[in-house]
C-alpha cells in the first residue's frame, strides 16, 4: 500500500482559508534552501516571512508539493516557488494564531557527506498587534 499523502498541504490551505474568511492576513515562515525561489535579499538567517494574502500575492496556487504565486517586493513583481516541505509556519498577522510544522532539509548534501545537519531555527513569534485588551478589576 502506498504511503499516504502528507497532511501538511491540507492544513496550510485550511489555515489560509480560515485567515481570509475572518479578515486576517495569512503569513508563512519559510526555511530557504536550493529549491526555494524567493528574492534572496529578503532572506534573514536562512528564513523569509511572506504575506500570502489575496491583496499581496496574486495567482496563488497551494499544491501538495509547491506553493506558487507572484508578489511585489519594492514595487517589482517576483515569481515565488516555495516547497511545502520548507514551510515552517502559517499564521494570521493580526493575532498570531496558526500552525507551525517540522521542516525537512532537502538537497543540502549534508545527509550523504555524514556532516551533522543543524536543527532548523524555531519560527519567530509574529508581531503582536491588537489582540485582547488587558482588563484590570477595580473594587
Amino acid at each position: 500500500m502506498p504511503e499516504p499523502t502528507s497532511t501538511k498541504p491540507y492544513l496550510l490551505r485550511a489555515v489560509y482559508e480560515w485567515c481570509v474568511d475572518n479578515g486576517y492576513t495569512p503569513y508563512i515562515s519559510v526555511l530557504v534552501d536550493e529549491q526555494t525561489r524567493v528574492p534572496m535579499e529578503y532572506v534573514r538567517n536562512g528564513e523569509i516571512v511572506l504575506n500570502i494574502g489575496p491583496i499581496a500575492a496574486s495567482r496563488l496556487q497551494m499544491g501538495n508539493d509547491l506553493i506558487e504565486c507572484t508578489a511585489r517586493f519594492s514595487g517589482a513583481a517576483k515569481e515565488l516557488l516555495i516547497p511545502v516541505a520548507a514551510v515552517a509556519a502559517i499564521y494570521a498577522r493580526e493575532n498570531g494564531h496558526g500552525m507551525s510544522f517540522e521542516t525537512e532539509e532537502k538537497g543540502t548534501g549534508r545527509e550523504a557527506s555524514g556532516e551533522e545537519t543543524p536543527t532548523p531555527p524555531e519560527p519567530k513569534d509574529p508581531p503582536k498587534r491588537g489582540g485582547k485588551p488587558k482588563l484590570r478589576r477595580i473594587k
